[in-house]
């Protein structure tokens, strides 16, 4: 992604997790840890929408890193419906930020194994910002938030998502009264709209 990105290998229960790491200009806050979408329908960590939620959490101080999931590019293993996944994720933290400030963002399929992994690792970790795009509500169950983390989470929609309907993301938020901004004309992917994604995270 620039200079300061660094390729790791890290490890995961299926054996190898592709990795990258972008570093801020300053000393990070924390570290950032960002999903990307369904690897069976060509998701990776190099998704256009994966690098613009790393872009942005990286121009806010973060450490971020990327990975693809089990079978995507040089990770091991097989997909293995989002469990393995959030297990993967979990490891990933463990390795990448074993103590400090962390946050976590994912993208559709990324939202729903995020969401999970984070049922494992709150209370236990300080969890600072929460991002959620494109939420994969309507395919997956996605888990709902802890409520004290509502006030630190961004949940980011298009309004007109033909993968993901933002009438499912409503039907999961509305138990929570947890708050979706909703992208007026935005598609699955804010295909001409990334510089507006990328400001709201920011």
């Amino acid at each position: 992604m620039n200079a300061q990105t660094l390729r790791l290998m890290l490890h995961g229960e299926a054996g190898a997790i592709e990795a990258l790491r972008d570093e801020p200009a300053q000393t990070p806050r924390g570290v950032a840890i960002v999903a990307h979408p369904h690897p069976l329908f060509g998701g990776t960590m190099d998704n256009k929408v994966v690098q613009t939620l790393a872009r942005a959490l990286v121009q806010c101080g973060w450490s971020v890193v990327r990975f693809n999931f089990r079978g995507v590019g040089a990770s091991a293993g097989e997909h293995d419906a989002g469990a393995g996944e959030a297990r993967d994720l979990v490891r990933v933290v463990e390795q990448v930020a074993p103590t400090g400030a962390i946050a976590l963002a994912g993208f559709s399929f990324g939202s729903f194994v995020t969401s999970h992994a984070l049922t494992e690792l709150w209370p236990q970790r300080e969890v600072e910002k929460i991002v959620f795009v494109g939420t994969a509500a309507q395919r997956f169950t996605v888990a709902p938030l802890p409520a004290e983390l509502h006030e630190r989470a961004l949940v980011v929609h298009g309004e007109h998502d033909d993968t993901v309907s933002l009438a499912s993301v409503m039907d999961w938020a509305r138990p929570q009264s947890l708050p979706v901004t909703v992208v007026p004309g935005g598609g699955h992917f804010f295909h001409g709209q990334l510089p507006l994604l990328k400001s709201l995270v920011m």
